[in-house]
């Protein structure tokens, strides 16, 4: 069976992760960097990739403020029990 609460706090510590999102993300940005389009069409797709890698990082910024401020107010339930 599994533990619920050793699950959520690996979750929500982050243990168990080798690398987070941002650097994948910028592992990602670096390669459409170093490539070098050979066509119209293949510089429409990585201007496209681009793009979508900003929306990304834009997204991920946000729940990351979120998981914080989930955290901060676990932090607060949990001084409110004791």
């Amino acid at each position: 069976m599994v533990d619920l609460g050793t699950l959520t706090r690996k979750f929500l510590l982050g243990e168990g992760r080798s690398a987070g999102l941002s650097s994948y993300i910028q592992n990602l940005s670096e390669i459409l960097g170093q490539m070098k389009p050979r066509s119209r069409t293949d510089q429409r797709r990585m201007e496209i990739a681009r793009e979508n890698l900003r929306e990304i990082r834009r997204h991920v910024r946000k729940l990351e403020e979120k998981i914080n401020l989930l955290e901060e107010h676990i932090g607060v339930l949990e001084e409110d029990r004791k």
